[in-house]
Formats: C-alpha cells, sequence, structure tokens
C-alpha cells in the first residue's frame, strides 16, 4: 500500500449551531485512517454522524475542530482538485439529460471535449453494464440502473475516492443485492478508495475491507472491525463466516447503544 493515506481524520468534532440554544454535538474526537484501495463502511445508530463524517471528508462541511486530509491535502484542496466522486441515495439525475449527457456532465464541467467525454461516456456505460442504455432518459431506467449511472458519473474522471452515502437504501433488497456485487466489480477494476455509509448489518459485512462502528451521538469511533471474507460472491452469503462478521458488527453496534 502507499504510504499516503487516502484519508486521515484527526481530532475531527463537529458541532451545528455552536453557542446558541440548539446547539447540536454531531461528532466527536473522530480518529480514522483510510488507505488507498480499502473499502470502508461507516455503521452506527440513526443519527449518530455516519453521514455528517463522510461529508467532512468530502468538504460539505469543515469540522469544528480538528483535521481532515484527503491523500495528503486538506479536504477542501482535494475537493478543488476534483480527487473523489459522491453518490447518494438518490441517483440525482438530470430528467432531461439523456444517460450519456448525465455521466458526461463532470467532465463537460472540466473543459474535455465532445469526442473525449463520448468515448469516456460509453466506457463507463460498459463498466456499469449497460452499454445500450446511452440514449435513454433517467425516467426510462428502473432504480438500480439509475444508481448504475451514477456510479459511473461519479466515476468518469477517475477520481481517487468514491464517497458512498447509503446510495442502495432505495432499492429492494434482490436489487440491492445484485448492486453491492456489482459495486464491488467496479471497485475491483477501478482499484478506488470506497467510503460507505450504511444501516444494513448484511451490507457492510458483505462489502467491506473494514467497518467502522459508530456510538449514539456524539459520533465518536467505538470500533473497528476487519473483515476478510476473500472475493465476494452470492455465495458468500451462506458462508458461516460471513454470519460470524455480521454478528460481530450486530455485537459492537448493541455494546454502543447500552453504553458500553
Amino acid at each position: 500500500m502507499s504510504d499516503e493515506l487516502a484519508v486521515s481524520i484527526n481530532g475531527a468534532d463537529k458541532v451545528f449551531n455552536q453557542g446558541e440554544a440548539d446547539e447540536v454535538a454531531a461528532l466527536s474526537g473522530i480518529d480514522l485512517d483510510i488507505q488507498p484501495g480499502e473499502f470502508v463502511s461507516l455503521i452506527g445508530p440513526s443519527g449518530c454522524g455516519k453521514s455528517t463524517l463522510l461529508r467532512l471528508i468530502g468538504d460539505l462541511l469543515e469540522p469544528t475542530a480538528g483535521e481532515v486530509t484527503v491523500f495528503g491535502r486538506s479536504a477542501h484542496e482535494a475537493r478543488m482538485d476534483q480527487d473523489y466522486g459522491m453518490v447518494f441515495q438518490h441517483a440525482g439525475l438530470f430528467d432531461w439529460r439523456k444517460v450519456s449527457a448525465n455521466i458526461e456532465l463532470p467532465l463537460e464541467l472540466r473543459g474535455w471535449s465532445k469526442a473525449d467525454r463520448s468515448t469516456r461516456s460509453q466506457e463507463m456505460l460498459d463498466l456499469v453494464k449497460l452499454p445500450d442504455f446511452g440514449g435513454h432518459y433517467p425516467r426510462q431506467l428502473s432504480g438500480g440502473m439509475q444508481q448504475r449511472v451514477s456510479i459511473a458519473r461519479a466515476l468518469s474522471f477517475e477520481p481517487k475516492l468514491l464517497l458512498m452515502d447509503e446510495p442502495f437504501g432505495a432499492l429492494d433488497e434482490m436489487t440491492r443485492e445484485h448492486m453491492q456485487i456489482e459495486l464491488l466489480r467496479i471497485w475491483e477494476e477501478t482499484g478506488t478508495t470506497v467510503v460507505f455509509v450504511t444501516h444494513s448489518i448484511p451490507e457492510s459485512a458483505f462489502l467491506s475491507n473494514r467497518v467502522v462502528v459508530l456510538s449514539p451521538r456524539p459520533g465518536r469511533v467505538h470500533s473497528i472491525i476487519d473483515v476478510d471474507l476473500g472475493k465476494r460472491t452470492e455465495e458468500t452469503r451462506e458462508d458461516p463466516a460471513f454470519f460470524a462478521t455480521a454478528t460481530e458488527i450486530r455485537e459492537a453496534l448493541r455494546s454502543v447503544e447500552v453504553g458500553q
């Protein structure tokens, strides 16, 4: 692995409305290092600050205290240098732009030529296994297909880091499981570092190299669980090691909820 960390968080706090009557301490004393190429999931009770932590990494929020660096630079510098892509629970595609035009949008904003944008868009459609859907509009696609397009758009400019905030939360269970397999395939093919927010214990166990368990608000790192399940396939979900990992994550969550 590279000596340079993909993400390094040191003593990060986040307080909303600081000094006001409705002040909320969302995160406290977060220390977390993520290596290049890792797949790290953030999990914890509702309201524990998982999405807030992701937004600190993505420079969508600033920490009240502490430091967040991405590939050796401040999160703000990394955002300005376009070092990462983001995928949210809802695909966020523009209905009036065809699928290929949605994927090309970040490239258009970066000044890529029309020919290069078109070539890259098709490459990304091939990557997410939607090679024949570039001429469709988002409304003509299923929810799972829309999320694939969202992932394609986020990866179109080859970011070193992909931030994902419950991207499969709105999908039915079978589609969700299929999308997990697809995401791991894309992760393996691209080598991108992934930070993934989820409420799902099985999802975190299935996808991750490591699972970071956060405590109730203000969120703190309660525990970090290493996951070693080898290459994930549909059969992995029936593996006793998978159930053991999910149980370990579940027990960690139970312990944070009772304050242990």
